[in-house]
């Protein structure tokens, strides 16, 4: 090849030269995204520590068995040969004495029979009478005694019901919080006797209650929002102190009031007395009614901030168009302007309802037995018996509800936005 034709075959300059630039180009870009997520990372620490860590870690104790595990060590490793079809040889016995003992002595003989009550209340009997009569470790005949002291350690169903409470996962809580259970005698899933059952009925008063909370929210507040929307920015701008006015408040002293405005002698009941609306005081409080007063109150903020938003953008040349071609103004408002609407009712409706679902504090001050819900059976769990598996499970039922309700949201958002936009 000659020069003449190498210098014609060689790739022009401008393209080299555009070429380097591009590739200087995505190093300077790819220089700017990694500077930028160590500006963020800081953050993300932050959501990962203060969020999500704790929501994986509630998950994660929702289905954590590790009660036997830790305190009966040794049983649980020599069952690990169990064929499962006949009562263990005489060395899962030994093992079994041997972590009874050093339970005893060590103060965890109440976690043990903790968890096997869980499974049936005869093993937790089973543990305590097997404490005060046990064969030494090292004899002969451990088994052979034991199953002549307490005929219960030689049924196949009890040594069944150890193997599974020893797993290092159990579906146990999760399946107690939807009144189900693991049958002992036969390992299947069964329902709990009726006057066991209790999650699903709390589980459904939750949902009736926050459903209602938000109905009533819906009720008030869009004709609310939309008295604002209507009036001038100065005057809407005082009037919506009044509404925000809860939220400078402390939620207690919120509920307190409630009490003493609710209650027998308190001044609603005064006033209708003195207007001689009604002849004995009304029962307001302590009751479902207070709740729903109370919670209405308090959540009005969430469900009118975000309508209020979205009606202040909507133009009423709309509605004036719809009555200029002869509609009915009732028919222009109900058929042009709420659904222009629907947006906001629906993010305010969503923030309402998720939010009431989770109330603790107002259902427990004003509300009787019948009126706790979900939440109140999550701080009872933790706080006083101490069973962190039923509290988390519990918590991981409301957080699947919730995880539901914003998939929900973000279908619902996304049609109108379609629906806007043809």
């Amino acid at each position: 090849m000659t020069q003449s034709e190498r210098v014609a075959a060689a790739p022009p300059a401008d393209h080299l030269e555009n070429a380097s630039l591009k590739q200087q180009l995505r190093h300077a870009q790819s220089r700017y995204k990694k500077r930028s997520l160590l500006l963020i990372a800081p953050l993300f620490l932050f959501i990962l520590a203060s969020f999500l860590f704790p929501i994986f870690s509630i998950l994660g104790k929702s289905v954590s068995n590790p009660e036997l595990r830790t305190n009966m060590p040794t049983t649980v490793a020599a069952m690990q040969q169990w064929s499962g079809n006949e009562v263990p040889d005489e060395e899962v016995f030994k093992a079994l004495v041997t972590d009874l003992r050093q339970a005893r002595s060590g103060g965890q003989v109440a976690a043990i029979t903790k968890r096997l009550g869980y499974e049936d209340g005869q093993y937790r009997t089973l543990i305590n009478r097997t404490l005060r009569k046990m064969p030494p470790a090292d004899s002969d005949s451990v088994r052979e005694q034991l199953i002549a002291d307490q005929p219960l350690w030689g049924d196949l169903n009890t040594w069944k019901t150890l193997q599974r409470a020893s797993r290092p996962f159990t579906s146990y809580y999760l399946l107690a919080v939807f009144d189900h259970r693991v049958d002992s005698q036969t390992g299947e899933i069964t329902a709990q006797p009726p006057e066991q059952s209790l999650y699903v009925d709390v589980l459904l008063r939750t949902l009736k209650m926050a459903g209602v909370v938000t109905l009533l929210c819906v009720g008030l507040g869009y004709p609310l929002s939309y008295w604002l929307a209507k009036q001038p920015s100065n005057r809407a701008n005082l009037l919506m102190i009044l509404v925000l006015l809860p939220f400078w408040t402390s939620l207690i002293v919120r509920t307190a009031s409630w009490i003493v405005l609710l209650q027998s002698g308190g001044l609603i009941n005064r006033s209708l007395l003195a207007l001689n609306i009604i002849d004995h005081p009304l029962v307001l409080v302590f009751n479902r009614v207070g709740v729903y007063i109370s919670m209405t109150h308090i959540l009005m903020p969430f469900f009118v901030l975000p309508l209020y938003a979205v009606m202040k953008g909507i133009s009423p040349n709309y509605v004036r168009a719809a009555i200029s071609l002869g509609a009915h103004p009732f028919i222009a408002f109900w058929r042009v302007y709420v659904p222009q609407t629907y947006a906001g009712v629906t993010a305010g409706a969503l923030l309402v309802f998720m939010m009431a679902i989770g109330y603790y504090i107002t259902p427990a001050l004003l509300g009787g037995p019948g009126d706790q819900m979900l939440s109140y059976f999550v701080a009872f769990f933790t706080n006083t018996t101490m069973n962190w598996g039923m509290a988390a499970a519990l918590g991981t039922q409301l957080l699947v509800i919730v995880t539901l309700l914003y998939v929900v949201y973000i279908r619902v958002t996304r049609t109108n936005a379609e629906i806007a936009a043809q």
